[in-house]
């Protein structure tokens, strides 16, 4: 192929329509957990996740709720990945050696935030949230009905393999997808360009920014107990049983079993199987979904 300006366009765009069949194609997980947040500059602060009241009977003036304020704040990453295609394969019509790396760059991009979604769910026994606690913490600080200040808790202990029970019903979800700027697709392929003259080679890459944070950990629940359906059952008592300040409940169920691969079995054995191991009738059949997730591998 002559290498011009017009074929090298012409090439852009086909590497442009590969990447983006490849984004659209790729299956992804993490909008089933995290709730996307689009961002305007270069953190966000999230004072709000402080305190979210509850109705009241409207007797008298209105009763404004003051936000427990908090400096949880999530700051943008940059994020890139970049290939090198040499002149030489354009000028031998070679470019079909590329198709597979473009195909890639998509699949990757839309993954992406499926990688660090999950590994930030993971690392919520050593990550503190809005509270000043780990997000997943037997101690994080709850205001009583009388004004005393109580704990909860969302993490069940354990020394196995972790798995989460999640209530992802509500427009908040419990990890936060910050997006700042989408994945795209750009190019370096003029002649004038430092990589063209100095070492005869086109430079495609994509680039985003955005970040990750936790949002209301009330919402999940974590243990490294054995899961069974004892385990599970507890788990789903003790997010139904969480309650607000002041005492008011919460009304959270978890409905999202989320496990890594090497726990598939045990997690469709408690949640859609007909009856337990031992014979017994499985009273939590169907009180939840499963997601595996190979991020948690």
């Amino acid at each position: 192929m002559i290498v011009n300006r017009a074929n090298l366009a012409d090439m852009f765009r086909g590497f442009q329509l590969l990447f983006g069949a490849a984004f659209t194609a790729a299956e992804s997980q993490y909008g089933r957990i995290a709730m996307r947040v689009p961002s305007s500059t270069a953190e966000e602060k999230y004072g709000w996740l402080g305190k979210m009241p509850r109705f009241r009977e409207w007797v008298g003036d209105r009763v404004f709720n003051s936000l427990r304020t908090s400096d949880y704040t999530i700051k943008n990453k940059k994020w890139e990945s970049s290939i090198e295609v040499d002149r030489t394969d354009i000028d031998d019509d070679r470019l079909g050696i590329y198709s597979p790396l473009m195909q890639a760059l998509g699949q990757d991009s839309a993954t992406h935030p499926d990688e660090l979604v999950f590994a930030l769910l993971a690392a919520g026994f050593a990550t503190t949230c809005y509270d000043g606690q780990y997000f997943f913490d037997t101690d994080h600080p709850l205001l009583a009905a009388d004004g005393s200040v109580t704990t909860w808790s969302n993490s069940a202990g354990g020394s196995g393999t972790a798995w989460y029970l999640l209530d992802v019903r509500r427009a908040i979800k419990p990890i936060v997808f910050q997006d700042r700027k989408p994945y795209k697709l750009v190019a370096m392929q003029d002649d004038q360009d430092e990589g063209v003259f100095t070492r005869d080679v086109y430079r495609y890459g994509v680039d985003a920014r955005n970040n990750v944070g936790y949002g209301l950990p009330q919402l999940a629940y974590a243990s490294k107990q054995t899961l069974d359906a004892t385990s599970f059952a507890a788990a789903r008592a003790a997010m139904g049983s969480l309650k607000g300040d002041g005492g008011k409940p919460l009304a959270i169920m978890g409905t999202l079993l989320v496990v890594p691969p090497s726990l598939e079995k045990a997690a469709l054995e408690v949640v859609k199987a007909e009856r337990l191991a031992n014979g017994a009738s499985n009273v939590m059949a169907g009180t939840a979904e499963v997601l595996v997730s190979p991020w948690l591998a």
